[in-house]
């Protein structure tokens, strides 16, 4: 689902349109995209810390998108991190 996820990203960014709001954080100013991140992150945590399961898996679903977003952001690939992952692993 990620890495479908991530085309669907991927194609917003090659052929943004106006009611995109992936095309709408791509265009947008970096630090916009970098503080969604940031206020997922945080949400992640509370959700954790006592707001049930399925407050936190909605909240991880959305940090995954924005990070998903970022690395589209940066011509990074899900593949990458993946890669480092495996890398690590190896270790």
């Amino acid at each position: 689902m990620l890495h479908e996820l991530f085309s669907v990203i991927e194609a917003r960014k090659a052929h943004p349109t106006p009611d995109s709001y992936t095309a709408r954080l791509l265009q947008g100013e970096e630090d916009r995209l970098l503080q969604k991140v940031g206020e997922e992150a945080i949400e992640v945590i509370l959700a954790a810390k006592g707001q049930g399961t399925t407050r936190l898996v909605e909240e991880v679903a959305d940090l995954f998108y924005h990070v998903l977003v970022l690395l589209a952001a940066h011509e990074v690939s899900l593949n990458d991190v993946e890669e480092e992952l495996r890398m690590r692993h190896r270790q």
